[in-house]
């Protein structure tokens, strides 16, 4: 899930966990570990492109690291809290918290493309202000009062926290390695898109509510395990939702006489209405979306495998990778660079009028000859020329087919 779902996930999972004795330090210490996960990605700027791609959602996504790791950041923020040099620790790591929360800002402000820079350097003020008042009082001009949590408190915080990014992470298409290192096999369930409002509105709204109230009063437990009961109650529903889309697609395939023998689906951005599937033939693959709101057929685009266009397609690491990741629903297409592999599980994008333009996640693959392939870059989704159309076709797809 998008980056603010698992920082408010981990804001109500701190709440509920420590919330009656650290009150709202508790939301920003959940916060924290509930985005920790994530930074995996800074593997990115010491892997090559196709290391750092396998390393996310690896073993920070697992049991494994769920456990050590609890153990290792609670044990080190109980050390912190009783540390003579607690109020710089403190200050350094609310500024590394505002960084993150800029960095969600810049992360949502890039998928409406709306000037994310600018965005970021509006929004910077607006957070550093309070930070330096709140250092300010709490540290520098007053006592400051140690939290009554034990080292078994803070392991659990931060246990609940990576477990539940975890899990909701499973609910997604992209795959979660639950069990490494000790397996690679990916839990992917494909109920809900990487970004649905639905899901994170109603949690985040509730949580900021009860952030409001002292943490000794009622109120304030009642609206955060209300958030989180919504949030759950709406993952169960996406999961029977993706059930009857599945099988409508089933009929669709009849009706089209395609003889399918293995197909995909995923809920597209933003909503758990419109749905992409991909399916496979002997010869061909079928994209085709469908909202549930639509009066008509689903009409499948056919895309040629092109197989035949890689060498030692069964041997080669670099497309041996690949085809894990994209779990075999792959095409190869070809460009001025090189060859593309293209990941066909997250559907099609379309351009200004319409029409089908590309594959939301495309790899350039550079021949090496005799050393094989090297995976060059990453390309995912429409280019900033088309991030806009896509959004306002998008809309309308939703909407669904008169």
């Amino acid at each position: 899930m998008d980056s603010l779902s698992q920082l408010t996930l981990g804001a109500a999972v701190g709440e509920l966990v420590l919330g009656r004795k650290l009150g709202n330090r508790a939301m920003v210490w959940g916060a924290i570990a509930g985005t920790i996960p994530d930074l995996d990605v800074v593997g990115n700027y010491f892997m090559s492109d196709l290391d750092g791609l396998l390393f996310h959602r690896g073993i920070s996504h697992s049991i494994f690291f769920s456990v050590i790791g609890a153990i290792l950041f609670g044990l080190l923020i109980y050390t912190i809290y009783n540390s003579p040099y607690h109020k710089w620790i403190a200050t350094v790591s609310k500024v590394l918290s505002v960084l993150l929360v800029l960095k969600v800002v810049h992360f949502l402000a890039s998928i409406f493309n709306f000037y994310p820079i600018i965005v970021v350097l509006l929004a910077a003020p607006l957070l550093f202000a309070p930070l330096y008042y709140s250092v300010k009082t709490k540290y520098f001009s007053s006592a400051w009062e140690k939290p009554e949590a034990s080292k078994l408190d803070w392991i659990n915080l931060f246990f609940w926290a990576f477990a539940t990014h975890i899990l909701l992470d499973c609910f997604t298409l992209y795959g979660t390695q639950v069990f490494a290192p000790f397996s690679n096999y990916k839990v992917m369930w494909g109920s809900i898109s990487v970004v649905d409002p639905l899901y994170t509105l109603p949690l985040l709204v509730l949580l900021i509510c009860a952030s409001r109230f002292n943490r000794s009063e009622h109120k304030r437990r009642i609206l955060n395990n209300t958030g989180l009961l919504i949030s759950s109650l709406y993952l169960m529903f996406t999961l029977y939702n993706r059930h009857c889309v599945y099988n409508h697609f089933q009929n669709e395939f009849t009706q089209a006489g395609l003889e399918v023998y293995n197909y995909s689906i995923s809920a597209v951005l933003f909503s758990n209405v419109l749905w992409s599937c991909t399916a496979e033939t002997n010869d061909f693959f079928y994209i085709g979306d469908y909202s549930q709101f639509d009066e008509v057929p689903v009409s499948f685009y056919e895309i040629d495998k092109n197989h035949q266009l890689l060498k030692n397609i069964d041997t080669d690491p670099t497309i041996k990778a690949l085809r894990w990741f994209s779990d075999d629903y792959f095409c190869i297409t070809e460009s001025e660079e090189g060859l593309l592999f293209n990941d066909l599980r997250f559907g099609m994008y379309t351009d200004r009028k319409g029409k089908p333009a590309g594959f939301i996640f495309s790899f350039l693959l550079i021949d090496q000859g005799d050393k094989g392939y090297l995976m060059k870059k990453t390309q995912r989704g429409p280019n900033s020329d088309d991030r806009n159309s896509f959004f306002s076709n998008l809309w309308k797809r939703i909407k669904g087919k008169k």
